[in-house]
């Protein structure tokens, strides 16, 4: 039914990620679907990477890595933008298309009443794409 399965990451907070991408490694083994790994960097220095470049190389790593977990065939897609906590959402919809997914699997938190003024990135790709978007919360202490 899905052949690749588009994730954003962030390389920054991969505990906080965890659970969506035990899901996506589930799905993949189960659809026998390719991963693609979506890294967004700014094009200044960051807490992970001082360069795009690597940022580019820590995200391949990590994909191998994960590639391990679930046995599946894996790739990268690095989207650098001046700003990307601005522009993320925009980004990351036209990364569905610039990668062939034909579903996403995203992080997200449970719903917030600011959730009205400031959307989840999550709610967000889903409502403007016409792929499907699995949306994983964190489990409950």
């Amino acid at each position: 039914m899905y052949r690749k399965i588009m994730v954003p990451v962030d390389l920054a907070h991969l505990d906080v990620i965890e659970p969506a991408l035990k899901t996506v490694a589930d799905l993949a083994r189960h659809y026998d679907a390719e991963v693609c790994y979506v890294g967004v960097t700014a094009t200044t220095p960051g807490s992970v990477a001082r360069t795009p470049e690597e940022y580019q190389q820590k995200l391949e790593t990590f994909a191998q890595q994960r590639s391990q977990v679930h046995g599946q065939p894996v790739s990268t897609h690095l989207i650098t933008d001046p700003d990307p906590i601005a522009d993320l959402d925009d980004l990351l919809i036209e990364a569905i298309d610039a990668v062939g997914a034909d579903l996403v699997v995203m992080p997200t938190h449970p719903p917030q009443h600011l959730d009205v003024l400031v959307p989840s990135h999550g709610g967000t790709v889903a409502t403007h794409t016409d792929v499907s978007v699995f949306l994983v919360r964190p489990a409950k202490q």
